[in-house]
């Protein structure tokens, strides 16, 4: 099990770094657009759809709304930021009550449970990560961004592994994910502030263009909301009854257990940049 994480974690790294790299703009948000309705795929069954038919709608629903957004944005050129920066705004807002509705669980499922609710709730998910990663290219340096953003979540995600198993003795969510505890997110955190303060310093800094307090504080809200991403699809998945999202990686379970935490980062990263200036 564990040899078959590794290769498909690192084919999905090696896949993902040569995207980066040599696919413009228009053909990353098209593969972009791809992993989403896959990732709608998988959500359709967590909100109740059991139908190919209805789940193949739901999907087709997500990409009109990235159509939408592509073309309202500019997407295709260079974005106008005061068009996108209210959805990411609302996207955070979201992912605000997202954190509200993980403290409170189970109580909370009566306010979410509905198919309607967790269908709105999966196009805010996935929709609001794929217009921040699209939005994200247009930067100055946008590939490195991406990978800076990759690394943040890696980072506080395996940052929390070892510190939740060497120290972990207080639950941080016990009724969503018993595993994880309170010492492991102060561990991941710990490990992200270092990385913020090494990603400071040691880039050029006309690659970053921004101070050290505004790197510190972009990097740490961001991993909280990825904290906060893997939750909420934990606690969909738990209250559906489905253990893992979907079986389209093997040994990794679905493709939304892989993104859950970049879902509820990007939006944030991609807003804490426009916010401080960086262009």
């Amino acid at each position: 099990m564990l040899r078959q994480r590794v290769i498909t974690g690192v084919s999905m790294a090696v896949a993902f770094l040569a995207a980066i790299a040599y696919l413009p703009v228009a053909a990353l948000a098209a593969a972009f657009a791809l992993v989403v309705c896959l990732g709608g795929w998988e959500w359709a069954r967590l909100a109740g759809f059991s139908s190919p038919i209805a789940r193949a709608a739901y999907c087709l629903l997500l990409l009109l709304a990235m159509a939408g957004l592509y073309i309202y944005c500019g997407l295709d050129g260079e974005p106008m930021r005061e068009q996108v920066q209210p959805f990411l705004g609302l996207a955070c807002l979201w992912w605000s009550f997202a954190l509200l509705w993980v403290k409170s669980y189970p109580a909370s499922a009566t306010l979410w449970t509905s198919k309607p609710m967790r269908s709105l709730m999966g196009v805010l998910i996935l929709v609001s990560a794929w217009l921040a990663a699209v939005f994200l290219l247009s930067f100055t340096r946008g590939g490195l961004l991406m990978v800076a953003m990759i690394l943040i979540v890696v980072t506080a995600d395996v940052g929390a592994y070892f510190s939740g198993k060497s120290l972990g003795r207080h639950p941080l969510a016990s009724k969503v994910s018993p595993a994880k505890t309170w010492e492991g997110f102060w561990g991941g955190m710990a490990c992200v502030l270092a990385l913020a303060l090494v990603m400071h310093y040691l880039l050029p800094g006309q690659s970053l263009s921004l101070s050290l307090t505004a790197v510190v504080v972009i990097a740490l809200v961001t991993a909280l909301s990825s904290v906060v991403g893997d939750l909420t699809v934990s606690m969909v998945k738990r209250e559906s009854g489905h253990k893992d999202s979907g079986s389209l990686l093997p040994g990794h379970g679905g493709l939304l257990d892989r993104l859950d935490s970049i879902c509820g980062a990007a939006p944030v990263f991609a807003l804490g940049l426009l916010l401080a200036g960086y262009r």
